[in-house]
């Protein structure tokens, strides 16, 4: 692909095939999915309106993978986005998901960073190689949010993982909780007015 920093333009047309205009050939949602897990910003338009679609498409290729059983959304949390488009927390849900991510993927990050700097295989040789290979891996299961961090052995990582998995665990009721209460506050205040 040509230039990763701006983003690649897909351009969809009346018989809403899509069209990719850096290879000048036509791309599934598959093939956008795959950008977008390698780090690629994608936006699509419309080609004869010029209307952005990306948000469109973006809610569908999160369907279908859900519809094939690759959840990763809990039905409560599919419930509350429900909910919040039609209630007064509407404007503030995006804020909250954001942050929420960017938590996740800063906290996903440092725990990686300080698994590689407590690693006593580091002095080995080929360790750099294997250490690649490790990330290279991370990448592509995650999705990219997680390039550019060290890593560690498969046992300490594992170990790590789940430490950290069982806390976001314990903190998403209380995050949950914390949220739907600001967010009744703020439809109660709303009201008042």
């Amino acid at each position: 692909m040509a230039n990763s920093d701006k983003p690649l333009l897909i351009k969809r047309y009346a018989s809403r095939r899509l069209y990719n205009t850096e290879t000048s050939d036509y791309v599934t949602l598959e093939d956008i999915a795959v950008f977008i897990r390698e780090g690629r910003e994608v936006q699509i338009v419309d080609l004869k309106s010029g209307d952005d679609l990306t948000r469109q498409y973006l809610l569908q290729i999160i369907a279908e993978h859900e519809s094939r059983g690759e959840s990763v959304l809990p039905v409560d949390v599919l419930t509350d986005l429900v909910r919040s488009y039609t209630s007064q927390a509407a404007s503030v849900v995006p804020q909250f998901l954001q942050a929420s991510f960017d938590m996740l993927r800063e906290g996903q990050s440092k725990a990686m960073e300080n698994m590689g700097k407590a690693n006593p295989m580091a002095n080995m040789p080929g360790f750099e190689a294997m250490r690649a290979q490790q990330e290279a891996f991370f990448k592509a299961m995650t999705g990219g949010m997680m390039s550019g961090v060290g890593t560690a052995s498969s046992d300490d990582a594992e170990k790590a993982d789940e430490d950290d998995l069982g806390e976001i665990k314990d903190q998403l009721p209380r995050c949950r909780k914390s949220f739907q209460s600001w967010a009744n506050r703020r439809l109660a205040t709303r009201r008042n007015f």
